[in-house]
């Protein structure tokens, strides 16, 4: 333990090493799989607008976005006017779906534990087991899989028996260590178990030095100025386009408990970046995008009923994105209730009418084709959901 925690300060990159493994399925081959966390709980209700609700708009008297400033979806839906740019052209083309009313069982509104609750996949109540997190079981699943954590420390959902490589995207510049340093952390751990581990971490440390220095000459000849997460989704899209096949993203800034805005405002703006970003990643996947399912995910929604600050608190009940080139999208799909005061749970919250397994594990089902006891394993005591989005 103590040499690989020297290993981690001799690096100091924000990545960790993984150990070199081989696969016969090519990843230009493999279909990508990218997990987007909103860390912070967003407010759903006030992204994808349940219009037809006049709850809606008696619950929000400052919050409340008009029909006629929504974007059209359907009879009852319409879309925040933040994304008319970015995502609402991807539902013109059927690319991507929205499931209301989805979420965890989890019933503590307490950012940290449901985090936790939805990264490790298992069923609420019983022993956590810390070390085994849904997205390394999919990893271990899925023979043809190349994955890596866009975040600077190792997530809880890639947690498991085979490391996995993450890097911060804030990284940017030249690899901490390099050249000689390389070769003597190498030399040092010759012949030790961690020898794999140490050389594959370089490797990939420099695979992605060179694929962002790249893109970022590229964006200059194009005269174009990425930053956030604009910026961010531009090197996800470069790394997955051309080495890795599954991968997981956290963006965080979602708690709203004041001054939340409304059309405009402080989550018009974070949404607006976070479309932006899906929206150039895939342009940058190019033909890839057919290939590829990006699921946005959240650990809860907010109270439905605006708070005394022209905000809104923990909630329960969100909604879920789908999106990808063969995603059967321009849809709300799953299971759905009217918006009603009668309707909330707890007299407070969206209710959770599609479990966030069944829907990740009716995915995997379907763009994979795992079997029964594969989806077992990621997502145990729970049936996969075939909400026809794939």
């Amino acid at each position: 333990m103590r040499r690989r925690q020297f290993l981690t300060a001799a690096l100091t990159v924000p990545f960790l090493g993984t150990a070199g493994r081989l696969y016969a399925l090519p990843v230009s081959n493999a279909p990508r799989l990218l997990v987007v966390f909103m860390r912070g709980a967003y407010d759903a209700a006030n992204i994808v607008v349940p219009v037809s609700s006049d709850f809606y708009y008696a619950a929000r008297p400052t919050l409340a976005i008009q029909k006629t400033q929504t974007l059209p979806l359907t009879n009852d839906w319409g879309l925040h006017p933040a994304l008319k740019d970015s995502l609402y052209p991807l539902w013109a083309k059927g690319q991507i779906a929205f499931v209301p009313f989805a979420g965890t069982d989890d019933l503590t509104r307490s950012h940290f534990e449901t985090q936790d609750t939805i990264e490790l996949g298992q069923p609420v109540g019983g022993s956590r087991d810390y070390r085994s997190g849904f997205m390394s079981r999919v990893a271990t699943a899925l023979a043809g899989s190349d994955p890596i954590a866009f975040t600077n420390n190792l997530p809880l959902s890639f947690r498991g028996a085979t490391p996995i490589p993450n890097i911060g995207l804030n990284f940017t510049g030249k690899p901490a260590v390099a050249g000689k340093n390389v070769e003597l952390i190498q030399a040092m751990y010759q012949g030790s178990e961690l020898a794999p581990a140490v050389a594959q971490g370089f490797t990939v440390q420099d695979e992605v030095y060179q694929a962002i220095s790249a893109e970022m000459q590229a964006a200059n000849r194009n005269a174009v100025s990425p930053k956030g997460f604009e910026l961010s989704a531009q090197r996800i899209g470069i790394l997955m386009r051309d080495k890795f096949n599954l991968g997981f993203v956290d963006v965080g800034g979602w708690d709203t408990h004041v001054n939340e805005g409304n059309a405009d405002g402080y989550l018009a703006n974070r949404i607006g970046e976070l479309g932006r970003g899906l929206a150039l990643l895939a342009n940058t996947l190019g033909d890839k995008w057919d290939n590829t399912v990006v699921i946005v995910v959240s650990e809860f929604g907010r109270t439905f009923r605006e708070n005394g600050d022209r905000g809104t608190d923990h909630g329960h009940g969100s909604v879920y994105w789908v999106l990808g080139g063969k995603i059967q999208g321009g849809k709300i799909a799953g299971r759905q209730v009217g918006v009603t005061e009668a309707t909330l749970f707890q007299n407070r919250d969206w209710p959770v009418l599609n479990d966030y397994r069944g829907l990740i594990g009716g995915v995997l089902q379907k763009t994979y084709g795992l079997n029964g006891g594969q989806l077992g394993t990621i997502f145990p005591s729970t049936q996969p959901d075939d909400l026809a989005l794939i």
